[in-house]
């Protein structure tokens, strides 16, 4: 195929970082009006390519061409003037701003010094109307969910007229049906010409919409393939290195004592004026999995931040092994013997300018193993660090010592499950534990769950992925406008009977236990 059917060629691309070499000698060639997948383990270099070619890193070796002509693209700047925009897997937004002011910002209209945001409103307005991301203008990113920030994001690429779109791990965030309708907006992309590369660890969504696939393993291109020519089974394959079981081993539960009992639970939503939880009661055992699914945005996440003590409850009673904790703090809570893996890492799991080993005894630093008299024991800290770094396989430049910050997604997710499952709780609430994680880590961290369960564990799970929750759960609870719809057993439950209760379709009598 000749340079020019090529929209955009990363030739021989190298990144170094310290420790770590996260793109060796890569090469990605994209042709104009494809979807092009970007296949790989977490901390394969995949989010560190596609920011080399937004130009948030500098390559230390290769050339990018955009149209068959070398380019340097030295900032975002740069890579907006040459169309091309990114979706970033961890969101670049204002959170005191508007979704409007956030779609707008460096590109804003002025006149005599003052914003003029009239035709730009007009504009997202359209965009959003003709796309299927329906946003609210005026809302600030501070109250609206984590898939609307997503819609802010993709409109903020499409108001600035790109033509070479870059989604970094997109559905991670979205619901079945939020990732059905991105699916069908990257479709339309392409008719409409644009190309799109697009980073995912879901073997399905590549095989539904990607034209080609190239995949990276530890920094390496392993190869590009053709989709129609491939499966599941050979991408999986190829991006792990070995045989990866895509479904999961687990006998039947055997449950016993109840460990959290929940009852009429009341929890006040974000703005305050309705209740996000209203009258939820339920239970979960020792050795089950019991989980929540539902659309986001229908009470899940506020629940939980009331189970785990983020958010002051209204109403009700929890209780956890038999003791009323719902006025405890949040560190009574853990050492009651409740672990909660959250549903944002960067907010509630993590100290990002904390090194790996402080974050991993954040929830122990005060025991005599790791403190005496309010001094740290170094070299207690360090030697936990490594047990875990190595049970766990969590991939860091500087081990230990390595900034949270500056790790990949799916091994800073790695690291709260490793600490949160360490501390053997008596109940583990996971809140999409597996969000933005490979189909390696995500098989690992299924049979850690089902571990958990078969030890005695009680673990709560909330999932947005049906076959995740159809494969791990050993009952499921449907949450649908702040209330418990239905309870199913996966066995004798479909995919569709639960979507149809999550969208409110339906409603069984008396689900509240």
């Amino acid at each position: 195929m000749a340079d020019e059917d090529y929209v955009i060629e990363m030739l021989n691309i190298d990144k170094v970082f310290p420790g770590i070499k996260a793109n060796d000698n890569v090469t990605l060639k994209l042709r104009r009006g494809e979807i092009h997948a970007l296949l790989g383990e977490n901390g394969a270099g995949k989010s560190t390519l596609m920011s080399v070619l937004f130009g948030l890193y500098q390559p230390d070796a290769g050339v990018i061409k955009k149209d068959g002509k070398e380019v340097k693209i030295n900032d975002p700047n740069d890579a907006n003037r040459l169309n091309i925009g990114m979706v970033h897997q961890h969101f670049k937004l204002v959170e005191c701003f508007t979704v409007l002011d956030n779609i707008i910002l460096g590109v804003e209209d002025t006149k005599n010094g003052f914003l003029v945001r009239d035709a730009a409103r007009k504009k997202v307005m359209d965009l959003s109307e003709k796309y299927g991301l329906r946003v609210d203008p005026d809302a600030y990113i501070s109250d609206i969910s984590v898939g609307m920030q997503q819609r802010v994001e993709i409109l903020k690429m499409l108001y600035r007229d790109n033509e070479v779109l870059i989604f970094d791990e997109p559905t991670a965030v979205l619901t079945p049906q939020e990732i059905e309708e991105l699916m069908q907006i990257m479709k339309n992309f392409k008719k409409e010409g644009k190309s799109i590369l697009f980073i995912t660890h879901k073997l399905n969504e590549i095989m539904e919409v990607a034209d080609r696939c190239t995949v990276l393993r530890k920094g390496k291109g392993i190869g590009t393939v053709d989709i129609k020519d491939t499966n599941e089974e050979e991408l999986s394959k190829m991006m792990v290195g070995r045989e990866v079981k895509l479904v999961v081993d687990k006998t039947p539960a055997k449950p016993t004592d109840t460990i959290l009992s929940v009852k009429n639970l009341t929890v006040p939503g974000r703005t305050k004026d309705k209740d996000a939880v209203r009258n939820v009661s339920f239970n979960v055992r020792k050795g089950e999995i019991v989980c929540l699914a539902g659309i986001e945005g229908n009470g899940q996440t506020e629940l939980v931040y009331g189970l785990t003590g983020l958010t002051k409850v209204k109403g009700g009673n929890i209780t956890l092994n038999g003791k009323d904790i719902t006025e405890a703090p949040i560190r009574d809570r853990s050492k009651d013997g409740m672990s909660h893996i959250p549903e944002d890492r960067h907010k509630h799991g993590l100290v990002l300018d904390y090194t790996l080993e402080q974050n991993l005894i954040l929830q122990r630093y005060w025991q005599p193993e790791f403190s005496s008299h309010g001094i740290l024991n170094k070299p207690a800290m360090r030697k936990y660090a490594e047990r875990l770094i190595g049970d766990y396989d969590i991939r860091s430049g500087q081990g230990p010592i390595t900034i949270a910050r500056s790790m990949s997604g799916g091994n800073q997710q790695k690291a709260i499950i490793a600490r949160e499952v360490d501390k053997n709780p008596d109940l583990l609430v996971a809140v999409q534990p597996t969000r933005g994680l490979d189909v390696g880590a995500i098989e690992y961290i299924h049979k850690k769950l089902v571990e958990e369960r078969d030890s005695g564990r009680a673990v709560l799970l909330v999932s947005l992925e049906l076959d995740e929750v159809m494969n791990l759960s050993d009952r499921i609870l449907v949450m649908y406008e702040g209330q418990i719809v239905g309870e199913f057993d996966p066995k004798k439950t479909t995919v569709e009977e639960l979507g149809l209760y999550m969208a409110g379709a339906r409603k069984q009598e008396a689900a509240n236990d």
